[in-house]
């Protein structure tokens, strides 16, 4: 018996994907009927040189029943780091490994990204907060193919960030998949 479970639960810890897939909510609330539910903020780029960083999260949510990308950026440097903002134009573009481009929409009204002092490292951050729609169809080709490149259209330019497979930060003590993030993630909000 005991032999049986020892099998068993190996088994289940060497199923692979397990971990990369697995839907953990932070947020859950469910008031007068309404349900709220929003995934842990997952890093999708990184680039960390000359002592300024740069962060993209992505989390997902749903809000009776529409789902939401939560998108932010954070920026953080000994100088002070560029201001972005979003408007109710700004788009994010998701380039896939089948040559699809996929847009998702901004939901916001138009806010910049607020500066604060992190005086623990004696850094500027700069943290800017957006949500975007998903259009007709694109939750079906995302859960298929992983993204390469993602051009996020702020309200006063264009940026590319390249999409690796994978990401092992040390700034946020982790190792990341990004190019599966919605091929592994986009069944926790359907």
């Amino acid at each position: 018996m005991k032999k049986t479970l020892i099998a068993l639960l190996l088994l289940w810890i060497c199923i692979p994907g397990r971990a990369q897939g697995d839907c953990k909510f932070t947020t859950v609330s469910n008031t007068e009927g309404n349900e709220y539910k929003s995934t842990a903020e997952y890093l999708m780029y990184e680039k960390v040189f000359a002592g300024s960083s740069a962060f993209v999260f992505f989390s997902l949510s749903v809000t009776e029943g529409i789902p939401v990308l939560n998108f932010q950026l954070l920026h953080k440097s000994q100088d002070f780091p560029k201001a972005y903002c979003l408007d109710k134009a700004s788009r994010i573009y998701l380039q896939l490994t089948n040559g699809k481009i996929i847009t998702l929409i901004s939901v916001g009204q138009e806010q910049c990204a607020s500066l604060m002092y992190d005086s623990e490292s004696k850094s500027n951050m700069r943290i800017l907060s957006g949500m975007f729609l998903f259009g007709k169809g694109s939750m079906e080709e995302l859960e298929k193919y992983p993204v390469t490149l993602m051009r996020v259209k702020y309200s006063t330019e264009t940026v590319d960030y390249t999409i690796r497979k994978e990401i092992q930060s040390e700034t946020v003590s982790g190792k990341f998949f990004p190019e599966n993030y919605f091929v592994n993630y986009l069944k926790c909000i359907k």
